[in-house]
């Protein structure tokens, strides 16, 4: 057991005086591991960060809540030029959906509207997101009050020029001071803000509420009519718990066919986009995103394991004869092996090391910059330890493997 742990402490000297004594040799042949390591943590820490951003940011809307209009938030099989030929969703169908489907909580109609910019005074927010849509889209966007209030329906049904703003637009707009009751102006006409959104931090949809403005969607049908192409029409609606949304699904289907006078057999020209399948597809990115990271990242570690291959199979030659010494006074095959896998292994875990470290320091860097939270797990860290051990491993099995069938007199003999 102690010439076992001797052996050990001495390919650990032999491997430190391996790269100071071959600096270049080592840097070269670590870079391949540590550009592979890097590669797969920092594309596993990214992966990771987006998808808990957009959990955490997702977490407050109900899976069951439903889009409905003319486009679909997955692949579907219908052909591109057909959906496009698809009629928008209307105010009246909204209205008599949710006049007569049963178990509805709440809904809304919405444009999806392209950002634009506000004016207060001098002040000019610029890249606001405007939402147009009904007063329960303070319940199914979840919506929480810094001050003020959201608007009535009443007000939505009227279309009157009020507003509610976000945090970052009221800061730009009114700094250090309150903007509720204010006058603010968008598209080219007065709004009264009555009300400022909680600040929520930055995210990676939409911008979020600090950046968005709510406003009656009849004020801006007024303002731009049903049939302009540039704005999308959406209606949202929300079960209540108790209603089975597969049974909700297909009565709204029903009803929107027959308020459109569709016969049987006729395509349905609309889609019901339920919330939690996009959740779906937004997972089948993420875990694409990670196959074809570690796909790329497995080129880079297949270059590193060759590398500390050709410096191990180097190493082995240099101490050809301190081998047959070994072998000469009783080591064994399994402990001139283990001396060498050890070795192989500690330069490829210097090479994990080092792309680890800088994964990090960028990941800080983004954190800082950029206000995301791009998060280095524990759990990817041993991930990249873990591939650096195997790296290790595989790539000095074969130097070793030759080392250990030295023959101790020919070992000797070579280094005199």
């Amino acid at each position: 057991m102690i010439l076992y742990f001797r052996l050990l402490l001495n390919s650990f000297q032999f491997a430190v005086n391996a790269l100071r004594t071959n600096k270049l040799r080592t840097l070269l042949s670590l870079l391949g591991v540590t550009v592979g390591i890097f590669s797969i943590i920092a594309v596993l820490a990214a992966v990771d960060s987006m998808d808990r951003a957009l959990k955490t940011e997702l977490s407050g809307f109900d899976r069951n809540m439903i889009y409905v209009f003319n486009y679909s938030f997955g692949p579907s099989e219908i052909p591109r030029w057909k959906i496009d030929q698809f009629p928008n969703v209307t105010y009246e169908e909204y209205d008599y959906l949710k006049r007569n489907l049963v178990g509805v909580e709440y809904a809304s109609f919405n444009f999806f509207a392209t950002d634009t910019n506000m004016k207060a005074e001098r002040n000019y927010a610029n890249g606001v997101t405007v939402r147009p849509c009904s007063s329960d889209m303070q319940y199914l966007d979840n919506v929480k009050m810094a001050s003020g209030r959201f608007f009535n329906e009443s007000e939505a049904v009227n279309g009157n020029a009020v507003v509610v703003i976000g945090h970052e637009i009221a800061n730009t707009l009114f700094p250090g001071q309150d903007a509720v009751g204010r006058e603010v102006r968008l598209y080219g006409r007065k709004f009264v803000v009555i009300g400022v959104i909680e600040k929520q931090g930055a995210i990676s949809i939409g911008g979020g509420h600090d950046e968005m403005a709510y406003f009656p969607v009849n004020l801006f049908r007024q303002m731009f009519g049903d049939n302009i192409k540039a704005y999308t029409p959406v209606i949202v609606l929300k079960p209540n718990t108790s209603t089975d949304i597969k049974h909700f699904e297909d009565e709204i289907e029903v009803k929107l066919r027959a308020f459109r006078g569709l016969k049987a057999g006729e395509d349905t020209n609309f889609f019901v986009n339920v919330f939690g399948g996009m959740m779906e597809f937004l997972d089948n990115i993420i875990a694409q995103m990670n196959l074809v990271g570690w796909i790329i990242s497995m080129f880079s570690l297949l270059v590193g394991g060759f590398g500390i291959a050709n410096i191990m199979f180097v190493s082995v030659k240099e101490r050809t004869h301190l081998i047959g010494i070994q072998k000469a006074i009783g080591a064994k095959r399994r402990m001139i092996l283990l001396q060498f896998l050890f070795e192989s292994i500690i330069l490829a875990l210097i090479g994990g090391w080092v792309g680890i470290i800088i994964v990090w320091l960028i990941a800080k860097g983004v954190s800082v910059v950029l206000d995301f939270e791009f998060v280095l797990s524990l759990f990817n860290i041993a991930i990249g330890l873990g591939l650096s051990i195997i790296i290790g491993l595989i790539s000095g099995y074969l130097p070793a493997r030759s080392a250990a069938k030295l023959d101790p007199v020919e070992a000797i003999r070579s280094g005199i």
